[in-house]
């Protein structure tokens, strides 16, 4: 695989990565954009409706044996296309189609970046099969139980990205710990933040991420059911998610200010999605089934006012401070958060 077809192909299946890789410096890039279509394949498999959980664990397993190298690429791609249904967008059909480039371009990597990579995918892979049995309309259990799921689905990619960077970089080894552990709240608020902005289509495929301990019994239901709790439960949830992202900033800031890209891909993906809660925070039409998503506008003076800013550690917290004003913020311990769910 050539990056331009990389970058083609996180184009199509991901905007905003498409839009935050290319800030970081090569060789890292071509890493972080071959660890996303890694990733989202391993997503593509469990999201395929068609698939039971059984076929679902079956192709999980033959995509890591074909990462480790006991079975060839094609063995995925021929095995799998056929059962893709419609309910696979044509981006991630075309991932499919495109998985032995994929992993030859893995392939070419150092061999310390290959495990990472390998090692990230298969914890979330594993993870991502444990809760689609765990899917329902009622809710996880807990708050336990969600921050489990976020660890699964995206505290660990924060892990992997963190290994690569220090891969990248091996100074950053001196920190691996404190990085570490700020990289998965980091990741866990990045999903809490997505979890919040898709209650609604999650909805409507009769599943809920939200702990029960915090909705009722229903769940959240398609459509809207002027369920009285969900006021109280969005600010909680927003508020735990906010404090994440606060974490996230610390993870920025432990990086060298000379190391531009990493803060700059760093920064994009907090400054959006802090500006996404602020949405989910303050809008009226939220709570009566309407998704939100932030214009483009915004996301042009996120990406300004990171630029500016990047280099200057005072400068980024009032510009983050800026952006979260009049947000809840529940503040949670990253380092004991990060020994119960770690599993790297």
């Amino acid at each position: 695989m050539t990056e331009p077809l990389q970058a083609e192909l996180l184009a199509k299946v991901s905007r905003t990565f498409a839009l935050t890789i290319p800030q970081l410096p090569a060789p890292l890039a071509d890493w972080v954009g071959n660890a996303y279509l890694l990733c989202r394949i391993a997503d593509t498999i469990e999201d395929e409706p068609t698939l039971s959980c059984e076929d679902k664990t079956n192709f999980i397993q033959l995509f890591l044996d074909v990462l480790s190298g006991k079975q060839p690429a094609e063995c995925l791609h021929q095995q799998l296309s056929p059962h893709l249904s419609s309910g696979t967008s044509a981006a991630e059909q075309e991932l499919i189609a495109q998985t032995v480039s994929v992993i030859a371009h893995y392939q070419q990597f150092p061999a310390e970046v290959q495990q990472i990579l390998l090692r990230g995918v298969a914890i979330m892979s594993h993870g991502m099969t444990r809760y689609q049995t765990l899917a329902s309309p009622h809710g996880l259990d807990d708050q336990t139980a969600l921050d489990h799921y976020c660890y699964a689905v995206a505290g660990v990619v924060g892990e992997m990205l963190t290994a690569l960077f220090i891969a990248y970089r091996p100074s950053l080894s001196a920190q691996r710990e404190e990085l570490a552990a700020l990289s998965v709240s980091f990741g866990l608020g990045l999903q809490l933040t997505n979890i919040l902005k898709d209650v609604w289509d999650d909805a409507k495929r009769g599943v809920c991420w939200w702990p029960q301990t915090l909705v009722s019994e229903q769940g959240i239901i398609w459509p809207p059911s002027g369920n009285p709790t969900l006021i109280a439960s969005r600010q909680e949830l927003v508020a735990i998610a906010h404090g994440h992202l606060r974490d996230a900033l610390e993870y920025t800031l432990a990086l060298p200010a000379e190391e531009q890209g990493l803060r700059q891909f760093c920064l994009w993906a907090i400054g959006m999605a802090v500006l996404t809660l602020q949405k989910i925070q303050h809008s009226d039409a939220y709570l009566t089934g309407h998704n939100v998503k932030i214009t483009r506008r915004a996301v042009r003076n996120v990406i300004l006012g990171c630029r500016l800013t990047g280099r200057y550690d005072r400068g980024l917290r009032w510009l983050f401070a800026w952006w979260s004003r009049g947000l809840a913020c529940q503040r949670r311990c990253s380092r004991q958060l990060y020994q119960t769910v770690s599993c790297w």
